[in-house]
This record gives C-alpha cells, sequence and structure tokens, in this order.
C-alpha cells in the first residue's frame, strides 16, 4: 500500500451551506489546501477550498458537500496525504511519521521505551515516549536530549531530561505514542496535537532544530549543543 500521511482533519460543520471546519497539521497550515487529500482509507477524495481561519481552525468548503448534515458526517474524517506528494526533506529533518514507533534507547543501550507522538505545547518539539509498564516520559526534541536519531535502524538515543539539564549546567529540571503522528512543510519539529481534535494524527511539518511540521520534519539546530532536530509536521503519519 502507498504510504501516506496525515496532514490534517475534520472536526466539525461551519453554517448551514455544507462548510466544514478542520484543523491542518502544515506548519503553514495554509498548505493543507494544496495538497490532494483522501480519507484514511484512500478511497475517497476530497477536494478543499479554504475559505478563512476561525481561531485554531480554518473553515473550508469540500466538493460535492452542500447542506450542513453532509457537513457533519465529515467531521472525525483524517485527511492524508500520499508521501510521495510532500516535499524533500533536508538533513536532520523527519516527519513524525518516521518518528513515531522508533525505538527509545539510553547510552548505554537500555530500551527507554518507544516513540509514542510528538507535541509542540510552544516551547519546541517534544517526543512523547512509553514503555513497557506503559509509563510515559516527555523528551526535549534538541541535539542534547536526542543525540542520535537513526531512522534506517529505527532507533534514536535519548538522555533523559534531568541529566539532560545536568549536562547542560541548567540546574533541575522534570521529565514530562499517540495513536499516531507525523508532518511537511517548514522548520523545527511539529507535534501531532495542533488545536482542537488533532489527538496525535500526522501531519506535514517539518522542523529545523526546535520547530516543526506536525507531523513531521525534524532538525538539530541550536546553540551550544542545546538546539533542536527538525520535524516535518505533514504532522505525517504513515498509513
Amino acid at each position: 500500500m502507498e504510504a501516506r500521511v496525515c496532514v490534517g482533519r475534520i472536526v466539525g460543520a461551519h453554517g448551514i451551506r455544507g462548510m466544514v471546519k478542520l484543523v491542518s497539521f502544515t506548519e503553514d497550515p495554509a498548505a493543507i489546501g494544496r495538497y490532494p487529500v483522501t480519507d484514511r482509507a484512500g478511497t475517497r477524495r476530497l477536494r478543499l477550498a479554504l475559505q478563512g481561519r476561525n481561531k485554531a481552525q480554518w473553515l473550508a468548503r469540500v466538493e460535492g458537500v452542500e447542506t450542513r448534515t453532509d457537513a457533519e458526517a465529515l467531521a472525525g474524517t483524517d485527511l492524508f496525504v500520499a508521501r510521495a506528494d510532500l516535499p524533500a526533506l533536508e538533513e536532520e529533518e523527519y516527519y513524525h511519521a518516521d518518528l513515531i514507533g522508533l525505538v527509545a534507547e539510553l547510552a548505554g543501550g537500555e530500551e527507554a521505551g518507544r516513540v509514542r507522538a510528538v507535541h509542540d505545547f510552544g516551547a519546541g518539539p517534544l517526543l512523547e515516549l512509553i514503555d513497557r509498564n506503559r509509563r510515559t516520559l516527555m523528551v526535549p526534541f534538541t541535539r542534547l536530549a536526542v543525540p542520535v536519531v537513526d531512522i534506517a535502524g529505527g532507533r534514536l538515543v535519548v538522555v533523559p531530561p534531568v541529566d539532560a539539564e545536568a549536562a547542560a549546567g541548567v540546574g533541575e529540571g522534570a521529565c514530562g505514542e499517540e495513536d499516531e503522528a507525523g508532518g511537511a512543510e517548514g522548520e523545527g519539529r511539529g507535534a501531532d496535537d495542533a488545536g482542537d481534535g488533532t489527538d496525535g494524527v500526522d501531519s506535514v511539518d517539518a522542523i529545523d532544530g526546535a520547530g516543526g511540521v506536525d507531523g513531521v520534519e525534524g532538525s538539530h539546530d541550536g546553540e551550544d549543543g542545546a538546539g533542536g532536530h527538525g520535524v516535518a509536521t505533514d504532522d505525517a503519519r504513515d498509513a
């Protein structure tokens, strides 16, 4: 099956003329209107025409959807783009879909868990790890905290936040799989939760350093070795 990435989600209807509200997972939120999107099954092509923004959501028309009832039926629909249609990434940039599911190892080789989701709550991208006991740990997606990203090997190396801060002489600090996640345009590492109803969906954003495509590009940039990986957010999930 062709690899695909989730770039957004329809979250509800707007008005009585068939418009929908959607959340974009791309670094440039308007980019979602430029991609040929389908539903999760890949059986329905959805032609979007963005009409404007309403806070964190976009208002859009979907070809063939003329009534509120039709629009309401699309609520919860995840919007996917073929991986081949997304922009090529720069070195050290990653789609969320590339990161979700990677085994996280400590420097000594011990398994710390797997990447469950990629988030960005405003201070830079974070990897959410979940271990075998279902405990979670939030790790900043920076070169200091994630010195190795080995996509081909299915692994990355993490330095738990407290240890990372001690190594950088920052003092004490606290640590903090979405079901899926991923991104495509932009710099920095993106996060899955980008607005209402995102629920860790793949997105199309990319991160150069500390930013991200919700989805999904990421890179390692920054000062004093504490910069961020780029994450593209095609908030991108492979389907």
